[in-house]
C-alpha cells in the first residue's frame, strides 16, 4: 500500500510533539553525523543556499547548518512539524511544503535529506531524487542520510503512538543508482552501525554533486 502524502502529513502532525521530545537534541550524541553535516557545510561554502528537506519538528539539522553560515530553509509536509521547528530554531526559515516540490524555492547550492526518505515507498525514490536535482544548481551538493535495508510497507509506529505508518529502507546500491540517474555524481557512499540509543539499523550516507551546466562536473 502506498501512503498518500496527506496521510504522511496527518501522521506527522500527530507524532511531531513526541518526536521532538525524543530527538530534539539527538545530534549531541551523534559525532559522526555532526562531522558529516559540518563537512557538507564546508563544501557548500558560507552564504550558500541550502534546503533541509523533510526537516521534522526539531529543526536541528537546519540549525546546525545555519550556525555554519549557510542560508537555510527547512521544509516539511506537516504543519505541526513546521510550527515546532520555528519555535525550536527561531532564526531559521521553515515552510510547509512537499520535499518533492522545491523547484520554485531554488536553485539551491545544496540539499540535505536527513532520514526524510522512510515515509515514502522505495518505488518513488528515483522520482524524489530527480525532483531534488531540479531544485539544485549544477555543481550544488547533495547529502542523503537513510536507514539501510529493504523494508517497504506499513508498520506499527516505532514512536509507540499506536498508529500505522509507512516505513521504507534503502540499500547503498539503490541510493547510488537513483542519484546517478537523476544527474548527480556520487562523491562518497559510506555507512555506520547504529548508536546504542538508535533503532538497530545501519545508516547510509551519500554525498553527491549535481552534474551539468558547463561547470566541469561530469
Amino acid at each position: 500500500m502506498i501512503t498518500p502524502a496527506p496521510d504522511v502529513a496527518r501522521n506527522w502532525d500527530a507524532r511531531a510533539d513526541r518526536y521532538l521530545e525524543l530527538f530534539g537534541d539527538e545530534l549531541s550524541g551523534k559525532p559522526f553525523d555532526r562531522d558529516t553535516l559540518t563537512a557538507f557545510a564546508g563544501l557548500v561554502g558560507e552564504g550558500g543556499r541550502v534546503c533541509d528537506a523533510g526537516c521534522g519538528p526539531c529543526g536541528h539539522v537546519a540549525g546546525l547548518l545555519a550556525r555554519h553560515g549557510l542560508d537555510v530553509v527547512g521544509v516539511d509536509l506537516s504543519p505541526r512539524c513546521v510550527e515546532l521547528a520555528r519555535i525550536e530554531r527561531p532564526g531559521v526559515r521553515f515552510e510547509v511544503r512537499d520535499q518533492r516540490d522545491l523547484a520554485e524555492l531554488g536553485p539551491f547550492d545544496g540539499l540535505v535529506s536527513y532520514y526524510s526518505l522512510h515515509d515514502q515507498p522505495r518505488a518513488v525514490l528515483p522520482g524524489t531524487l530527480a525532483a531534488w536535482a531540479v531544485a539544485i544548481r549544477p555543481g550544488g551538493r547533495l547529502l542523503v542520510v537513510a536507514k539501510e535495508g529493504t523494508a517497504d510497507g506499513e508498520i506499527d509506529d516505532p514512536l509507540g503512538t499506536g498508529a500505522r505508518v509507512y516505513w521504507a529502507e534503502h540499500t547503498p546500491e539503490d541510493l547510488r543508482a537513483a542519484a546517478e540517474a537523476a544527474g548527480f555524481r556520487v562523491d562518497g557512499l559510506t555507512s555506520r552501525e547504529a548508536y546504542a540509543e538508535e533503532i538497530p539499523t545501519r545508516r547510509i550516507y551519500l554525498s553527491a554533486t549535481r552534474r551539468g551546466g558547463g561547470d566541469g562536473v561530469r
